[in-house]
């Protein structure tokens, strides 16, 4: 679209360099003067039947209107015949040029700024209403010394399997640097297991083990889930050793 915006631009400027109109009025009488300025405008035509092919996809009622004043059939709006140069045939006359979008009043530009602000304002009451509800469901503070028994690390995923009669669970191989280990993730609703190979993610390695779909499962992968329950890996920014530890 920016480039069909892009090649009108071209054709305006092309036609305001030429001042057909001006030139009209002077010169008419001169008969090579008179061809270049209906060869100006010929090829002003074409560019105008090529940009109506251009813009079918993004504004089809737009394009079919200027095929109405060009008085040429739908059909030229097919692809294929984008970049010709004889779309419009010499010889026969034009319909009357109409406004393709109607103008747009300072008034109305107005008062659609004014409902955007009113919705803003609205949308930022709202987002706040809903961080308040999110303050309340907060979990109780710990200490530190609470924090610190948990003993996060680094590591990457070298395998990955669904759990057989279990949507949810992925069964994950994860390289910790020292050893790798089995862990069981319910995550199998938002990763395909080909697509998460390779991934580093941050481990809880001192979580008790616990027996999922009868795969001992040693240590929990730390997740991130937005409000519409999309989850996303918590993990560093750039590739670190495995069995980094996270503080």
């Amino acid at each position: 679209m920016f480039e069909v915006i892009d090649l009108s631009r071209t054709g305006n400027k092309y036609m305001q360099e030429k001042e057909p109109w001006i030139v009209a009025k002077s010169l008419a009488e001169n008969p090579e003067v008179q061809k270049s300025i209906d060869n100006c405008l010929h090829l002003c035509l074409q560019l105008t039947a090529n940009l109506a092919i251009l813009i079918n996809p993004f504004l089809p009622a737009t394009a079919k209107k200027m095929c109405g004043m060009m008085k040429v059939v739908d059909k030229m709006l097919d692809w294929e015949n984008a970049g010709k140069i004889d779309l419009l045939k010499v010889g026969y006359s034009l319909r009357e040029p109409q406004l393709l979008f109607r103008k747009i009043e300072d008034e109305e530009i107005v008062k659609q700024i004014e409902k955007l602000k009113a919705g803003l304002i609205k949308s930022t009451a709202t987002l706040m209403e809903e961080n308040k509800t999110e303050a309340i469901t907060v979990k109780p503070e710990i200490i530190f010394d609470d924090f610190a028994k948990i003993d996060l690390k680094v590591g990457t995923i070298v395998a990955a399997e669904k759990v057989e009669k279990a949507d949810k669970l992925l069964k994950l191989q994860v390289n910790l640097g020292f050893e790798t280990r089995i862990i069981v993730s319910g995550i199998a609703m938002h990763f395909s297991p080909q697509d998460i190979i390779g991934k580093q993610v941050t481990v809880v390695c001192n979580l008790a083990p616990r027996k999922m779909r009868g795969i001992e499962s040693n240590g929990m992968i730390l997740m991130a889930e937005d409000k519409a329950g999309k989850l996303y890996f918590v993990n560093p920014d750039g590739v670190v050793d495995n069995g980094s530890g996270v503080s």
